[in-house]
């Protein structure tokens, strides 16, 4: 995997509104979204989502005078991508990965133990 950089806090209140959304969106649908929760500058917003993009986190096309922007992963990718980035610092990545399915409930270990099956099953010749 590449190695993910978290995000700060708006960072992330941004990229949750892109993976919510069902199409690309603009810097004002963004910005309209973000300021039920707080104020915000149109140009705030349109900077980090030039940071994200610069990143390779997002892609953008042009429309009309306005950028649209889409993710270009999801969510969940993004996240396993930081647990990989999280158990490449261990000393010992295996010991760190049993201690945190330790911490799983029953229904995670279910869901896990599912997806280690299926993922052997397809690795198999």
């Amino acid at each position: 995997m590449t190695c993910v950089k978290p995000l700060g806090q708006l960072e992330a209140a941004v990229m949750q509104r892109l993976w919510d959304a069902e199409a690309p969106v603009s810097v004002r649908d963004v910005l309209e979204d973000l300021q039920r929760e707080r104020p915000l500058a149109y140009t705030t917003v349109m900077t980090v989502l030039d940071h994200l993009h610069d990143k390779g986190l997002v892609t953008r096309s042009k429309q009309g005078r306005a950028f649209l922007y889409s993710p270009t992963m999801t969510r969940e990718a993004h996240t396993a991508g930081l647990l990989d980035d999280v158990l490449s610092t261990s000393a010992d990545r295996s010991a760190t990965l049993l201690h945190f399915v330790g911490q799983l409930d029953e229904s995670e270990v279910a869901d896990l133990r599912a997806a280690l099956d299926a993922s052997t099953r397809t690795q198999e010749p």
